[in-house]
């Protein structure tokens, strides 16, 4: 909101200092503070609110060291990082931008949807929360939301960067170094020189105009992968500090390809797809990192509060659709390593469980317990322990992500 002020008053009043919210490093900083300052000092008041409330954690004996204690702490946190993500995005970005109604959207329907879920287990006093395929319908719903805007929407175009040798003028004299703007459903490849698949080309047999019918494979290819990052993202919030602090790593690296997909001369220089419009995500990723790191001001160990499934499924809806928005969904095995090591686990050690209990009688365990940081938790390990180790794997894989704009 404050942007189209701004603007009005730099075009009709020149009014000083107001051109600077054109520039979306600027929006970007300030919505980054702003998010910042209302996570710490309005989560304090949240948290105590949901104290108020009894909005306690409720926790099963697993036999893990310093668990029982976390029993009574407040739950549903992820307020803290919706409300810190939410009110500087409105404030700061062009909310009329395709991809920032998309975000938005995203934030409030899986916000949602783990609201209800945390609702369900905490007054409601039941355990499973809700059901697990109203969760994955919710998902889904989202996906197909989510992918029919990046699809159909006008607005979601890329430009191709022009042959070498290939030079193109305009009428002002300026040097053309893009195509126009096109719908397309490329993707990025990463670590191979001719880095870019084409999903349609999967439609090729269907002979002249297979493209039109690219949605087929496009859509349900963002319902897996919202519906995956979520999981994981749900599964991974297990200790303190954890999931916020991974996910934070991983939407900032998100935030320097946006950057860079949205502004024309560094897509030339790195020779990346440009993707007009987009570089306004970067003002909506500032905000999430800053609710992020604010919201780990009262999570990390001894956490004074939760993020709960209204957080989790949040975090990992959006660490999804921005990497697919921004045509890098192929490097989330990648960059949301942390997430997919813990999803594995599970499905290895549930797997293996049922394998062995019907070959042997009995079901035999790879690890101690899954989520795999619970292992290490049985292992011997202190909670603060695992997760900086986990953080320093993130930043790790987050260094690899950003290495493959050149690395090919």
């Amino acid at each position: 909101m404050l942007y189209y002020l701004f603007d009005y008053l730099d075009k009709h009043y020149n009014l000083a200092g107001a051109g600077l919210f054109q520039f979306i490093t600027f929006r970007s900083a300030m919505a980054f503070l702003f998010s910042l300052l209302i996570s710490t000092i309005y989560g304090k008041r949240i948290i105590n609110y949901l104290q108020r409330l009894q909005v306690g954690e409720s926790v099963r004996d697993l036999g893990l060291v310093g668990q029982i204690e976390k029993a009574g702490t407040p739950t549903m946190g992820g307020v803290i990082i919706i409300l810190a993500t939410l009110i500087p995005v409105l404030l700061f970005a062009q909310v009329d931008n395709v991809y920032i109604v998309i975000l938005i959207v995203t934030t409030i329907w899986m916000g949602t949807i783990g609201f209800i879920d945390d609702y369900i287990k905490i007054f409601k006093k039941d355990k499973e929360g809700l059901k697990g395929r109203f969760k994955i319908l919710g998902q889904i719903t989202l996906g197909i939301f989510v992918g029919a805007m990046l699809y159909f929407h006008p607005n979601v175009t890329m430009k191709e960067k022009l042959p070498q040798g290939v030079h193109i003028v305009s009428e002002n004299g300026k040097t053309v170094l893009f195509s126009d703007a096109k719908k397309s459903t490329k993707t990025t490849i990463p670590f191979l020189k001719n880095n870019e698949l084409e999903y349609a080309a999967a439609l090729d047999f269907l002979g002249e105009g297979y493209r039109k019918y690219a949605w087929i494979i496009f859509i349900p290819i963002v319902i897996f992968i919202i519906t995956a990052v979520s999981n994981g993202a749900n599964l991974t919030d297990g200790i303190d500090g954890l999931a916020a602090g991974s996910s934070a790593i991983m939407v900032l690296t998100l935030g320097v390809f946006t950057w860079i997909s949205g502004n024309i001369i560094f897509a030339n220089y790195l020779d990346v797809m440009y993707i007009p419009n987009s570089g306004e995500m970067t003002v909506f990723i500032a905000a999430f990192v800053g609710g992020l790191v604010g919201f780990l001001w009262y999570n990390t160990y001894p956490a004074q509060v939760f993020m709960g499934d209204t957080g989790s499924l949040t975090i990992g809806g959006i660490i999804a659709v921005l990497a697919i928005a921004v045509r890098k969904e192929l490097l989330i095995p990648i960059l949301a390593g942390v997430f997919v090591v813990e999803n594995l686990s599970v499905i290895l050690q549930v797997s293996f469980f049922k394998y062995t209990k019907k070959k042997y009688g009995e079901g035999r365990r790879i690890f101690k317990m899954s989520p795999l940081h619970h292992h290490y938790q049985k292992s011997g390990y202190h909670e603060s322990k695992i997760v900086t180790r986990f953080w320093i794997v993130g930043i790790m894989l987050a260094v690899l992500t950003i290495v493959t704009l050149k690395l090919r």
